[in-house]
């Protein structure tokens, strides 16, 4: 970990309703994502891909990430 200040983050798979979200600590919204996709079990399907919510507990400010588990490429999502 970093000199950076970590914060709390709630993080699910966008098709999993809030309650499934586990608590991450991390420096960012990326790494709370990546963090919480490392210890996800859940099955992706046929393009590989999955979509992730990620929500700073402190603030509410809420972003979505999309994740190409090929690649790892990650991209914002709407």
């Amino acid at each position: 970990m970093t000199d950076e200040e970590t914060r709390l983050f709630r993080v699910h798979a966008r098709h999993l309703e809030t309650p499934h979200a586990h608590l991450v600590t991390e420096v960012s919204f990326e790494a709370a994502c990546v963090a919480w996709l490392e210890g996800w079990p859940g099955e992706i399907g046929a393009e590989a891909t999955v979509s992730v919510i990620v929500r700073d507990v402190d603030t509410g400010c809420e972003r979505c990430f999309g994740i190409d588990l090929d690649t790892g490429a990650m991209a914002r999502c709407d």
